[in-house]
Formats: structure tokens, C-alpha cells, sequence
């Protein structure tokens, strides 16, 4: 499967507050902590076949376990008629916990999700497409590892697809001024939602609905 062939459905788009965005291009500057949020002691001695391990959040709670991607295309969804035409991880179907964020914000949000995103392993890289109404927002150091500056979010339509990590590029310093320490190989994707300098929520965790994506180390 290529991404280079899919036909964009020309799917309305839904800017939040930026409307001088440009779809899968860079939108924002974050200074964030970049290293990965889940450190809860699930990780595997080895990765196995897994190419990458996907965690879901809800602010700042992680909602359900990780979960372990072997083949080449996941999809990540969630609930509602037409949503679980999907074969991946429906985000309506992980177990919340008893102190999960049960707010508005966050209800309105995971509502939109839908189809949400496609993430595939390609001979080029790995390829997020957004097949939800809504734009997602996305957060990858590999995107800016040749300019070596601070970490940004890109903003990719409805309908539109993102190289978010391209094992060719020059690894980013894993050291950044401002940032802190980078893991080069973990993607963050708010459904719905940016974040950055120019909206109200300046991190990640203050995103309703978002994923983390963690990438198998090199072999």
C-alpha cells in the first residue's frame, strides 16, 4: 500500500483558531518535554516483530495499555457507525480508568474522532493518513532533523497524508536548547486539537484526545 495513490476525499476542514495554517506543513514551535510519557514498566525485554507501540491519552491520563503493531498498516479510530470498519485500535473500546478526565472537552472531542488515522510502514518511512473530518496535529522530530531547531507541530487535513519519520534523514541532536532531552523516535498526534505558542493549550497533555507513537529502535 502507498500513500502516494489515495485519493483525497475532499473532506471539509475544520481549523481551530489558525486559519493561516498549512496542511502538512509546519505550523507551530513546541518546547515540550519530547522523551516518551510512557514509562509505566510495559516495556518488553525486545520488541519482537513490532515495528511501533501506540499509547492513547486523554490529557495528561493514559487511557487502556500499549498496544503492539506487527503489521504493516493500523488503523486508529474511534466509535460510531462506519468507525469500526477498521482493523487496529479502537479508542472507544480501551477500559478507562476510574480517575480518567471524564470531562466536556474531552467527550466532544473523542466524538469527533471517527475514522481517525491510518499509520503505515513504508520502504520510505512511516506514513500517517488522516481519514477522520477533522485535522490532526502532529509532533515528530524526525520532521525537523536536518534544520536541527526546536520541535514543531504540523497540521495535516482531512484527507491528507504526512511522511512523520523517514529512517534516511540525519537523526536529530538528542539534545535540544529550550527542549530538553528528545527521543528521536516517538510521535505525538492530537486528534482535533493543536497545540503550540499560537493557541491556549501550550502542550501536548493539554490536548483532550491524543497518541503517542513509539517507533522499534533500529535493529
Amino acid at each position: 500500500m502507498s500513500f502516494i495513490y489515495l485519493i483525497d476525499w475532499s473532506l471539509p476542514v475544520f481549523d481551530e483558531h489558525v486559519s493561516s495554517s498549512t496542511d502538512g506543513r509546519r505550523t507551530d514551535h513546541e518546547r515540550l518535554p519530547t522523551g516518551s510519557l510512557t514509562t509505566d514498566g510495559e516495556e518488553k525485554p525486545s520488541w519482537e516483530s513490532e515495528w511501533c507501540r501506540l499509547a492513547y491519552w486523554e490529557l495528561t491520563t493514559r487511557v487502556g495499555r500499549q498496544f503492539g503493531v506487527r503489521l504493516r498498516a493500523v488503523d486508529v479510530f474511534g466509535g460510531g457507525a462506519g468507525a469500526g470498519a477498521g482493523n487496529g485500535l479502537c479508542l472507544d473500546a480501551l477500559e478507562t480508568k476510574p480517575d480518567a478526565p471524564q470531562i466536556e472537552q474531552v467527550r466532544k472531542t473523542k466524538a469527533k474522532i471517527g475514522l481517525g488515522v491510518t499509520l503505515s510502514l513504508e520502504a520510505d518511512g512511516v506514513w500517517l493518513y488522516n481519514r477522520s473530518s477533522e485535522p490532526v496535529f502532529v509532533s515528530s522530530p524526525a520532521l525537523d532533523a536536518a534544520a536541527a531547531k526546536a520541535l514543531l507541530v504540523w497540521r495535516v487535513a482531512p484527507g491528507h497524508c504526512l511522511c512523520i519519520f523517514d529512517p534516511a534523514a540525519p537523526p536529530p541532536p538528542r539534545c535540544q536548547p529550550h527542549v530538553g532531552p528528545v527521543d528521536p523516535r516517538s510521535v505525538r498526534i492530537s486528534f482535533a486539537k493543536g497545540w503550540g505558542p499560537k493557541y491556549h493549550r501550550r502542550d501536548v497533555t493539554a490536548c483532550p484526545c491524543w497518541l503517542e507513537v513509539m517507533l522499534a529502535p533500529p535493529s
